[in-house]
């Protein structure tokens, strides 16, 4: 996976660490980060998630599968169900019943989770 290798030099290069310091760090040897960067070896599960930790990327990122380095394929969207009593008791929940602004509150909050859902 040659995208692999890519990811991992470009990322240890943005902050301008050399390959030696790097293993230092992720507990590999100097030999390894290059084999890894040169696509002459496969990073283990292991090594990788010590990068993408090290580096604060998703997985996601280091396999090519999207170009947001923190970032997700897609966006989680819960399912809600409109008529739902236990969102509903969850909302009721959230807000004081003595104040002025409760029932706007509630509504509001109740319209956003209906475009959640759409």
């Amino acid at each position: 996976m040659t995208i692999v290798g890519a990811r991992l030099k470009e990322l240890r290069e943005s902050i301008r660490i050399s390959q030696k310091d790097l293993a230092g760090k992720l507990g590999i040897t100097q030999s390894a980060v290059n084999r890894y960067e040169n696509n002459q070896s496969e990073a283990s599960y292991q090594t990788l998630l010590l990068y993408a930790d090290y580096f604060d990327v998703s997985m996601d990122y280091i396999y090519g599968r999207t170009e947001k380095p923190q970032g997700k394929l897609y966006e989680y969207r819960p399912k809600i169900i409109e008529d739902n009593a236990e969102m509903q008791r969850f909302v009721e929940m959230c807000f004081d019943p003595n104040s002025p602004m409760n029932d706007r509150l509630k509504q509001t909050l109740i319209e956003m989770l209906g475009e959640v859902k759409k």
